[in-house]
């Protein structure tokens, strides 16, 4: 998984753990592109749940569309920028947190940032790390782009979407899988639960960023 499923596929897990309570899951964190080209393809993984835009899938793949995600501005929850308004413009200089610029993501807010006709900010930190994310977040000096669906799903996160304006960028998410390759119980499983959690997420074609209160 990768930072479109980062709050969706815990959410799974412990749908999937409630039920089978002795079930062992071995999760591989990597980006898209890694998680499909290399994990998936060389039957490492069974399956890959990611962001599919920019993937080069091919006609060996197949994959399930869950729910529409939209990567969008959020702040620290202890973060002074919570408390005013502003657009995202007023947010350039500000000490951001971004994905790698030569990633699909990372090209993709650049992309949007300028359609919107504001240069990307420089990434005072340029990382795929969730977790340092996290840490980096809860100082309350950092922005970061990250999914609608963390917010919605990860309440114990220590982040909050900041209202500035801004659309979102599109981050359709699904299942991934081979093929002709068989999947086993487990993950059959798995992904019956991964369907269950995204229903609520799937409904409507689009994400509000309203942060709920």
């Amino acid at each position: 998984m990768r930072d479109g499923a980062a709050g969706f596929v815990p959410a799974a897990i412990r749908q999937l753990l409630r039920q089978y309570p002795r079930v062992s899951v071995h999760v591989v964190t990597a980006d898209p592109v890694t998680l499909t080209e290399r994990e998936l393809r060389q039957r490492n993984i069974e399956l890959a749940i990611a962001p599919t835009p920019g993937l080069n899938l091919g006609s060996g793949s197949d994959v399930e569309i869950l729910f529409d995600d939209r990567q969008v501005v959020m702040a620290g929850a202890q973060s002074k920028l919570l408390r005013r308004r502003m657009r995202l413009a007023d947010l350039i200089h500000e000490p951001w947190i971004l994905p790698p610029p030569d990633s699909i993501i990372g090209f993709s807010i650049a992309e949007a940032l300028r359609a919107s006709g504001l240069e990307p900010p420089r990434a005072q930190v340029a990382s795929f790390s969730i977790p340092l994310c996290q840490c980096l977040l809860a100082s309350g000096h950092f922005l970061i782009m990250l999914p609608v669906s963390m917010a919605r799903l990860g309440n114990h996160l220590p982040f909050k979407i900041l209202q500035v304006g801004f659309a979102g960028i599109p981050r359709p998410t699904g299942i991934l899988t081979l093929k002709n390759r068989t999947l086993s119980p487990i993950a059959q499983r798995f992904i019956n639960c991964a369907r269950e959690v995204a229903k609520p997420l799937a409904k409507g074609h689009q994400w509000s960023t309203r942060p709920r209160r």
